[in-house]
């Protein structure tokens, strides 16, 4: 199967400007192509990372992506998709936003190959130029009434839109132009709200070389569930790339919780897993959906493409101890990551019985049912079985002096935080 066939059965083309152009490119000649990202977070979140995959995609097919990180673009705020101005960052944040989604971008792409990534930022010709070159060279080159035509810009209209982000989608032509002219950068790919950017850069390239330049660009649909409902985010908020922003063991339990009316699909987008093997666990989906194998190979694959090896076999001995009950097996560090989540409680480090201590941690109800509790073994803390009314709870159970993991029957844990 050539690249566009793969592309369009994962569902990965929504828009191209010239279909049957961008294929006779494809089987002719190796190319250069780019995808930009603007800095606005010190890390992506899973939103971010489609059209950053199918770029990856190409890299695989022998293509050479050039990945743009918009040191420029992203000090003005580009106005796809969104009904108010963005809060402007200063130069300082940008650059530390900057420097976390290189590292991200590392994690993603080949860059030590013959066609490796290249990385580039558009600060560096955006930076210098002045306001007179801005207008003067590339101002009059856009008439109005083709950017008040892009959805971006009328659907701001009514709300308010400031010059700055007006001028957003002549600054990423911008790009497109340069990287044409120092990159040979042939194509862009973005998501279905960069056609507006896109179309533009391909104006100015246009407008700026002779009537045998050829250029193309392609955009991916939106990533949605089955109910038609947001991708990408859980009941905790989104989800980030950056490890400290959402663990490996929640990026991993992301993808295991998705349901069985989208799990395939977001193989097909996300995974570079053959179409065979997603074909497979199509079937398993169908014939075995309680195994869950086609949820477990996408968290593997994502976990492991994001964070690692290391990371998704923590994830794994994280969700297994949580599984079986088993909490002796994990670390302090992995059970705070495990049950960040779970409901808490704040008590003193004073030293209490147990029957005491989880009445007043709103285990059990009562002193009654707090001892029934115990004497039945229902009550653990951090994996251990409590099972003698008389047992006192004290420092040895605080895990680095600060929480412990109460348990009470099967599956309701609560956080014990000391203060």
């Amino acid at each position: 199967m050539n690249l566009l066939d793969d592309l369009a059965w994962r569902g990965l083309l929504y828009q191209q400007t010239d279909a049957e152009g961008m294929e006779q490119l494809l089987n002719k000649e190796k190319i250069s192509l780019y995808c930009g990202v603007d800095p606005t977070a010190d890390s992506m979140h899973i939103g971010h990372i489609v059209p950053l995959l199918t770029l990856r995609r190409f890299q695989m097919h022998g293509h050479k992506p050039i990945l743009l990180v918009g040191g420029a673009t992203g000090m003005i705020g580009d106005p796809s998709g969104r009904s108010e101005e963005r809060q402007l960052q200063t130069t300082e944040q940008i650059d530390l936003n900057v420097q976390g989604i290189k590292k991200q971008m590392e994690q993603i792409f080949d860059f030590q190959s013959e066609n490796g990534a290249q990385m580039v930022n558009n600060r560096d010709w955006i930076g210098s130029m002045n306001v007179i070159e801005f207008l003067r060279d590339f101002g009059k080159l856009i008439n109005i009434n083709y950017m008040l035509g892009k959805d971006s810009i009328a659907s701001r209209l009514d709300t308010g839109l400031s010059f700055t982000e007006f001028a957003y989608t002549l600054i990423q032509g911008i790009d497109f132009n340069h990287l044409y002219d120092h990159f040979g950068c042939r194509v862009q790919v973005g998501g279905s709200d960069q056609w507006g950017n896109i179309t533009t850069g391909l104006e100015v390239i246009r407008k700026t070389h002779d009537d045998n330049t050829k250029a193309y660009g392609i955009t991916i649909p939106l990533v949605t569930k089955a109910d038609g409902t947001k991708f990408g985010k859980s009941a905790s908020g989104s989800i980030w790339l950056d490890a400290k922003k959402t663990s490996p063991y929640e990026f991993y339990q992301f993808w295991i919780n998705t349901a069985d009316s989208d799990v395939v699909k977001y193989l097909k987008i996300f995974t570079f897993l053959e179409r065979a093997e997603i074909e497979a666990l199509e079937v398993t989906v169908e014939n075995e959906p309680h195994l869950r194998k086609a949820q477990i190979t996408l968290a593997e694959e994502m976990t492991r493409l994001i964070h690692g090896q290391d990371a998704l076999d923590q994830a794994i001995r994280i969700s297994q101890a949580l599984f079986s009950g088993d909490l002796k097996a994990l670390t302090a560090e992995e059970m705070k990551d495990a049950f960040k989540d779970v409901p808490s409680v704040e008590m003193s480090k004073e030293d209490k019985t147990i029957v005491d201590f989880i009445v007043e941690a709103a285990v059990s109800p009562s002193k009654r049912q707090a001892r029934e509790d115990v004497t039945n073994g229902a009550i653990s803390i951090n994996g251990e079985k409590i099972t003698d009314v008389a047992y006192v709870v004290g420092g040895a159970d605080r895990l680095e002096d600060e929480f412990m993991i109460m348990r009470r029957g099967k599956k309701n844990y609560k956080m014990i935080k000391f203060v």
